[in-house]
């Protein structure tokens, strides 16, 4: 039986030339290129980002992710002196911590970092990802004392398509400017673009809220089934302040600022639990219910993400307008440009 085409993960592939991955941002951030799309009466206007509260519908009310990304990739050695990169996720219950390592380990292995930093491996899990606890000078470590030593020798984990290490410039521009909680492994980066001058303009013109949802790797997780509803999605810890709830609960219109905003919300709307973990999967046969508008970049291929944007445009229209931005030379990805969808 032919399974439906918005079904078909294959029916999200795009082809984008190289040179169109952005692996760094422009500067200021303002000046990046924003296509805006009006469903209304299917127009197109290509202009830049700094003229965004032009077309910001003037009833709308603003949400924003007020997640920090933390410098969660460490370099190490194994006790036998072998290499090992790792990659702390998230954090679970008693001091553990699910994580990603690069490099053969099995229960009980030892891996040694900069300042006596150590992480020992107590489970492997069938996903690929491993349990660790984290000690530091035989003291074992919680979430708050793991992330002040991260900060300072831990890496920005940029995505794998900018094939580059990280710079001190990343650590600034690889996050939002109302950043404030710790947790995430990834940007929400349709926030990247904004200057504090516009910023301040956005909250001055318009009621801005802020949710919180931790960005995990499995953002970047490609969907590498035949069937996209049978995509095992992550699942990431969120909260929305009592004051957020609010909004989503009444009948104004949102603008969520980025596809965690979304999906956040989203989630909140189908279970009514104002925090725990988001696993919310939006596609076409999953449409938004609550989300009117959505600012956000230009996604991967066959990407989840892409799959979320169809859900607001259909499929053959969300390719119709990548399609578009690759011929005006639009720049893709998490550093790249953005697109408004009214």
């Amino acid at each position: 039986m032919m399974i439906d085409k918005d079904l078909q993960t294959d029916a999200y592939d795009y082809k984008l030339p190289k040179e169109l991955i952005a692996t760094t941002p422009v500067t200021p951030a303002d000046s990046a290129r924003l296509l805006v799309y009006n469903r209304a009466d299917d127009t197109i206007t290509h202009t830049v980002f700094r003229e965004l509260l032009e077309f910001i519908p003037k009833s709308s009310t603003i949400f924003l992710n007020d997640t920090r990304v933390i410098k969660a990739r460490l370099f190490g050695q194994k006790l036998s002196g072998g290499k090992v990169e790792l990659l702390v996720i998230k954090p679970l219950q008693d001091n553990r911590f699910v994580v990603l390592i690069k490099g053969r380990v099995k229960i009980g292995t030892l891996l040694q970092f900069q300042q006596n930093l150590e992480a020992k491996v107590v489970e492997l899990k069938s996903d690929g990802s491993r349990i660790v606890e984290f000690f530091q000078n035989g003291k074992q470590l919680n979430f708050k004392e793991l992330i002040t030593t991260l900060e300072e020798i831990g890496h920005i984990p940029l995505p794998p398509y900018m094939n580059r290490e990280d710079t001190k410039e990343d650590a600034k521009n690889y996050q939002t400017l109302f950043a404030k909680k710790s947790g995430s492994v990834a940007a929400p980066t349709a926030s990247l673009h904004f200057t504090p001058e516009l910023l301040a303009k956005l909250q001055s013109q318009f009621p801005t809220y802020t949710l919180t949802l931790h960005v995990g790797a499995g953002t970047f997780k490609p969907v590498e089934v035949e069937e996209i509803t049978k995509h095992p999605m992550h699942s990431e810890y969120y909260n929305i302040p009592k004051d957020a709830q609010k909004i989503i609960d009444s009948n104004q219109k949102i603008l969520a600022i980025g596809t965690t905003v979304t999906r956040t919300i989203e989630h909140y709307v189908r279970t009514k639990e104002p925090s725990g973990e988001c696993d919310l999967f939006l596609h076409p046969y999953n449409k938004p219910l609550r989300v009117n508008y959505l600012l956000t970049n230009f996604h991967l291929p066959k990407s989840t993400l892409i799959m979320l944007v169809s859900a607001f445009l259909g499929r053959d229209k969300t390719l119709t307008l990548y399609n578009e931005a690759i011929k005006k030379g639009y720049r893709f990805y998490s550093y790249g440009d953005a697109m408004l969808i009214l």
